[in-house]
């Protein structure tokens, strides 16, 4: 066993973990923060996705070990409990960016990363480029793009951001 300890959401946390457990397991088996999903294992879908030190970052192949005295944001980190949405998470909602929402959450850490690493104005064709690591099977991308933009604006007048 090995002893980590980071901090999540905001939260101390220590704990005892197999040195083979994955970012993603530790996060939902040991901590129950199930916004973050399991997609693929493989990197592929980027439904995993959570910020360590403010950076996006695909749970499902990061070692909980590799997190030791990091940071590590998950989606219900983002705004607090019984706080208004963060300004990317009612974009998804005020512009239908989900359907199924199985890859959401995903989206939106990915999406936050993106505007923190190339500021509040994105064009359609840097969103998307910037989306491929992302898979959605339900929707045709556009309502995402359009989300995204328009999260990244409100970021930009928000103190969330």
């Amino acid at each position: 066993m090995a002893k980590i300890s980071m901090i999540v959401n905001g939260d101390p946390v220590n704990a005892n973990v197999d040195p083979r457990t994955l970012l993603v397991q530790f996060l939902r088996e040991n901590l129950r923060l199930t916004g973050t999903h399991v997609g693929c294992d493989t990197s592929q879908c980027g439904a995993c996705v959570v910020h360590l030190d403010g950076k996006a970052v695909k749970s499902c192949t990061t070692l909980a070990v590799m997190a030791d005295g990091h940071e590590v944001k998950t989606i219900e980190g983002l705004a607090a409990d019984g706080a208004p949405l963060h300004p990317m998470q009612e974009a998804f909602r005020e512009h239908h960016g989900l359907q199924c929402g199985f890859c959401t959450p995903g989206m939106i850490m990915t999406a936050v990363d993106l505007v923190h690493r190339k500021g509040h104005d994105l064009s359609d064709e840097v969103i998307r480029e910037e989306l491929e690591g992302n898979l959605c099977r339900c929707t045709g991308y556009q309502n995402i793009v359009a989300s995204i933009a328009a999260g990244a604006k409100a970021m930009a007048k928000s103190d969330l951001a």
